[in-house]
């Protein structure tokens, strides 16, 4: 009872809604596809020393790393707001954004541990954090007026995907592109147009101006390749959803791979959203038949109900998902997504784990297997230090590939600076080079 006074589904609206930095791309385009339906959506700056030093003073350092990191990011936000704004500072007029998870993972206790913070500073104890949950695959229920849930969730996965392959494509330019530093700068520009558009078009629901210019970025992305450049070996990456697409927690690893001559593919954030509303289909397909064991009228109506609910869910992201990749493929080859049914198929096949357990190491294990499948020249598992899943992905995986000689490499992060990781990706790529040397590369 305590917690759900200042943690839960709070409506958005008059408030100045604070988004997390996860992924750039993922953060500004969900903030300015929320400003286009009239939420006041800022995403708060990250990568700032002085606020991972407050992220490390209000935490314990037992938490996982992207605790201290959003930690940091929030306590740095609201202290520079009160310097600036002075006497008219309002801490109720802000709402934080933290979502949760369910299971074993830590994440499901950031909000909870965020807010026993908030409450030790007197200006900011009133603070309120909304949170969407994996339960009910992050739904808008409860914070946004009930005729607009749906044209939000459609929008934002929308902007979430346009992310992901803005993501893709800044992987796939970087390696081969024509001048150094071409790729980053062309894909911020492309990230500033895309929230634009998303900010004024996502609540009409007509998304061609959309994806028209996701186009154009694809074709325009293609001519910054320099053609004399030989393919390079291709690496995949797997781990935790933060640590895999924060590249100040990671300490650009991808970056630094490339710079050791691969070719990166970073599992896609849409992967997790598209596994919440899989298993919340499978748990209400498991439920009518629990219920239908009962006999109970009321209860099997409402477990069908859920299972339309979401089987339509899901359908809408698998379909959307493909047009949209389909609409960037044509012009640039980029790596599409793992469809989540296949990832199952892999790991009940090979008996190696169940999504009955959940977390992401429901989609590390089949995610790494897949990549070897494909021909990929090397797998890296990215995580926070004492990560409870990655740890079981890479009790599972390591000895696969090490049957099959395929690289593999473990990364794991706190807030310190490890010298020896350097030395870890070095050794890594060199074995990665020898398997492409002797094996080619496959394809996406």
């Amino acid at each position: 009872m305590y917690f759900k006074k200042k943690i839960g589904r709070f409506n958005f609206f008059n408030k100045t809604l604070l988004i997390p930095d996860m992924s750039k791309m993922l953060s500004h385009l969900c903030a300015a596809c929320l400003r286009g339906f009239g939420i006041d959506a800022k995403t708060l700056e990250t990568c700032n020393p002085r606020a991972l030093e407050l992220g490390k003073e209000y935490t314990s350092g037992k938490e996982c790393y992207p605790c201290q990191i959003t930690m940091g990011d929030i306590l740095y936000f609201l202290k520079k707001e009160k310097e600036r704004l002075k006497d008219d500072f309002n801490v109720e007029k802000y709402l934080y954004l933290m979502p949760e998870t369910a299971g074993p993972c830590r994440f499901g206790m950031y909000n909870k541990y965020q807010h026993i913070v908030f409450s030790s500073f007197p200006e900011f104890a009133k603070l309120k954090i909304a949170s969407l949950s994996a339960e009910d695959s992050y739904s808008f229920d409860g914070m946004i007026d009930k005729k607009k849930v749906t044209a939000i969730r459609k929008a934002s996965f929308i902007a979430l995907v346009a992310a992901d392959i803005l993501d893709r494509l800044l992987m796939r330019i970087r390696p081969y592109e024509n001048k150094a530093g071409a790729a980053e700068r062309f894909i911020l520009k492309a990230q500033n147009i895309l929230s634009e558009a998303f900010e004024k078009y996502s609540a009409s629901g007509n998304f061609n101006f959309i994806f028209k210019k996701l186009e154009q970025i694809a074709a325009n992305g293609k001519r910054l390749l320099n053609s004399s450049i030989s393919p390079k070996p291709l690496v995949g990456i797997v781990g935790e959803i933060y640590l895999r697409s924060h590249a100040f927690s990671n300490q650009n690893l991808i970056k630094n791979l490339e710079e050791q001559g691969a070719e990166v593919v970073n599992a896609s954030i849409a992967e997790w959203v598209n596994f919440t509303s899989y298993k919340e289909l499978k748990n209400a397909e498991q439920e009518v038949r629990l219920n239908l064991t009962s006999f109970k009228i009321k209860p099997i109506v409402d477990s069908m109900k859920n299972v339309l609910k979401y089987g339509k869910i899901f359908f809408y992201q698998q379909y959307k998902q493909k047009r949209i990749y389909d609409r960037a493929v044509k012009f640039l080859n980029i790596a599409q997504d793992h469809n989540v049914k296949d990832l199952e198929k892999i790991i009940k096949e090979r008996k190696l784990f169940t999504l009955d357990i959940g977390t992401e190491a429901c989609l590390s294990i089949p995610g790494a297997l897949s990549y070897a499948e494909h021909g990929f020249n090397g797998v890296v598992n990215v995580y926070p230090f004492t990560c409870m899943p990655s740890a079981i992905t890479s009790a599972i995986v390591k000895p696969i590939m090490s049957k099959i000689r395929m690289p593999y490499l473990d990364v794991s992060y706190d807030s310190t600076y490890q010298p020896s990781r350097e030395t870890a990706i070095k050794t890594f790529m060199y074995q990665v080079k020898r398997h492409f040397k002797k094996h080619g590369r496959g394809s996406f």
